[in-house]
C-alpha cells in the first residue's frame, strides 16, 4: 500500500435533483478537508443553478428540502463542477464519504463527462484515490461494535448516516443539507479512528494493491477446468441487516471484456442448484469486484464465518458440492459471465454515453483542456474541431445550458430540438439513461405530484415544497397542465 502520509482526505456529500446519475444535476456540493489524522484544514460549498433542461424529481425534493425559490442561486452547473473536478484532483487527494462509492461519485463522474472533464482522473492521477465510509461502517458494526452506539428504526438496524448522527450526536444540524452530512461523515471517520489498527486494516481495501494482494491470498474452495475457486465472504449494504451485510462467494475469473472486473459466485442461494444451461442469468448472482472498490472482500475465518449463519452456512456447503458434482454446467456459467457484455444502446444521448463511447481520441482530450481555458466565443469556435460528434454536442450543449444568452444561432435550433426530447408527448419517447432507465419528463414528475400529494402523509411543509415545484414545471414547459397532460399552446 501506498505511503499515504502525504495526503490529505476530502469529505464531501452532494445533494442532488434525483437519482438518475446521466440525467440529474448537483444543486449542492460541500466538502471538508483534513489531514490524515482528521484535523480539519479547510472547508468548501458549492451552491449550483438549476438547468433549464433538468426536471427536478418530487422525491428528491422531498428528500433534501431544497425549495423551488432556491433553484436560481448559486453557480452554474459549468462552473461549479470544474470548481468541484479541480477540488478532488488536488494532488494526493483522497476522495470520501458516506456511501459515495455506491452513488456521490458516479454522479459525479457524468458530471464530468458532461462539462467535458476528465471523469477518471481523480481516482488515480497525481496521488489522488478514493475510499467510502458506508462499507467501513459495516464492518465496525459487526466487529467493533463498541465503538458507537447502533441505532434502530422500527425494530430494524438502520445504518442510514441522519439515524447514526442522532444517535451518536455527530453534529448538530439538519440532514440532507449536505455541509452538515460531511459534518457528521468527518466525526463519525474519528469515532473510528479511536481503534487505529481497524481503520488503517480497512483503508487498506480502498488501495487497489493491497486489496489485489489480500484477494490472491484467499483459500480456494474448489478447482475446476477454469483454475482456482478461492473463497471469500463479500461485505457491501446492499445484502442488508438480514444477511448481516455479508454474502459468500468464489472467484470465477476475470471479465474478458472488461479486465478490470473480478467475479464472485454468490454460494448462498437455493436457486443456483436449479440452474440449467438454459437459466443462468436467472438462477445464479455474480459479483463485478474491481480493486480498491466495494465490496470488502473478508477471508473466511471463523470469526466472520459465524456471521453467516447455520443455514446460510448449510446453503454454502451444498451448492459447493453441487457444482463440484455438475462440472461441465458449471463450467457453462463460468464462460457465461466472462464473456457477457453489456447491452449496446442505440442512439444513446451523449449525457449518458460515458460508458459505451469510451475515451477521447488524445487530439479531442487536448480540444478539452483548450476548451476549459479559453473565453466563451473562442468555446464556440472550437466546437467543429472535435472529430467526436458526442464531444461537439456536450460542447454546445455546455455554452446553451449555462451561458443562454450568448447561444449562437448554429447552436439554438440543435437546442430546441433536444429540449423538444426531454418534454415528449409520450411517456414511451423518454430519454433512457446507460441502464435503459426512462429519463423523468415534465410529465412525469407532475403525475408523480400529484400521487406524492394523494398519499396523506405529507407535512404542510412537504406539500408546499410540491406545490411550487408543481407550479415551476407548468410555468418552465408551457405545454404540460397540472394532470401531466402535454398540449400544445395555440
Amino acid at each position: 500500500m501506498r505511503d499515504l502520509m502525504t495526503d490529505s482526505y476530502l469529505f464531501y456529500d452532494i445533494e442532488t435533483t434525483g437519482l438518475n446519475k446521466a440525467f440529474d444535476q448537483v444543486l449542492q456540493f460541500a466538502a471538508i478537508r483534513t489531514d490524515l489524522r482528521l484535523n480539519e484544514i479547510d472547508r468548501h460549498a458549492v451552491t449550483v443553478k438549476l438547468r433549464s433542461d433538468v426536471i427536478p424529481s418530487p422525491a428528491a425534493i422531498l428528500t433534501n428540502r431544497i425549495p423551488v425559490t432556491e433553484f436560481s442561486d448559486g453557480l452554474c452547473e459549468y462552473e461549479a463542477v470544474e470548481q468541484i473536478h479541480r477540488l478532488m484532483n488536488q494532488p494526493a487527494t483522497t476522495s470520501l464519504g458516506y456511501n459515495t462509492m455506491g452513488f456521490d461519485d458516479e454522479f459525479l463522474r457524468f458530471s464530468f463527462h458532461r462539462n467535458l472533464l476528465p471523469p477518471y482522473t481523480h481516482q488515480f492521477k497525481n496521488g489522488c484515490s478514493r475510499m467510502d465510509l458506508f462499507p467501513i461502517t459495516i464492518i465496525y458494526r459487526l466487529y467493533k461494535k463498541d465503538v458507537l452506539s447502533w441505532p434502530e428504526i422500527d425494530g430494524k438496524p438502520s445504518l442510514k448516516l441522519e439515524h447514526l448522527s442522532s444517535a451518536n450526536r455527530l453534529v448538530s444540524g439538519q440532514s440532507h443539507e449536505a455541509i452538515v452530512d460531511v459534518a457528521a461523515t468527518v466525526e463519525l471517520a474519528r469515532r473510528f479512528l479511536k481503534k487505529e489498527k481497524m481503520w488503517r486494516y480497512l483503508v487498506g481495501y480502498f488501495d487497489k494493491e493491497t486489496d489485489a494482494h489480500r484477494m490472491a491470498e484467499l483459500p480456494v474452495a474448489l478447482q475446476s477446468a477454469a483454475g482456482d475457486h478461492c473463497l471469500g465472504l463479500i461485505v457491501s449494504g446492499e445484502y442488508g441487516p438480514a444477511q448481516n451485510y455479508q454474502i459468500p462467494a468464489i472467484s470465477i475469473g476475470t471479465s474478458i471484456p472488461y479486465p478490470n472486473q473480478t467475479l464472485w459466485l454468490r454460494l448462498d442461494l437455493p436457486q443456483l442448484c436449479e440452474t440449467n444451461p438454459e437459466s443462468i442469468a436467472e438462477t445464479t448472482w455474480v459479483v463485478r469486484k474491481r480493486f480498491g472498490e466495494p465490496g470488502i472482500l473478508l477471508p473466511p475465518h471463523d470469526r466472520y464465518w459465524r456471521k453467516i449463519g447455520k443455514d446460510r452456512k448449510t446453503l454454502f456447503e451444498e451448492n459447493l458440492k453441487w457444482l463440484q458434482e455438475n462440472h461441465d454446467l458449471f463450467q457453462r456459467i463460468v464462460k457465461y459471465y466472462r464473456e457477457y457484455r453489456y447491452p449496446f444502446i442505440p442512439n444513446l444521448d451523449p449525457d449518458a454515453a460515458l460508458y459505451q463511447i469510451g475515451f477521447y481520441s488524445r487530439a479531442d482530450e487536448k480540444l478539452c483542456r483548450k476548451f476549459h481555458r479559453v473565453s466563451l466565443a473562442e468555446k464556440a469556435d472550437l466546437i467543429q474541431q472535435f472529430s467526436s460528434p458526442d464531444a461537439r454536442t456536450l460542447a454546445w450543449r455546455i455554452i446553451c445550458r449555462n451561458y443562454p444568452g450568448a447561444i449562437a444561432a448554429k447552436f439554438s435550433g440543435e437546442f430546441k430540438l433536444y429540449m423538444g426530447r426531454i418534454n415528449p408527448s409520450k411517456e414511451a419517447d423518454a430519454m433512457v439513461d446507460y441502464r435503459q432507465e426512462s429519463r423523468i419528463t415534465p410529465a412525469g414528475a407532475l403525475i408523480e405530484i400529484k400521487r406524492l400529494k394523494q398519499t396523506g402523509d405529507l407535512t404542510d411543509h412537504q406539500i408546499g415544497l410540491l406545490s411550487d415545484l408543481e407550479n415551476y414545471l407548468c410555468t418552465r414547459f408551457k405545454n404540460q397542465d397540472t394532470d401531466g397532460h402535454r398540449y400544445t399552446q395555440i
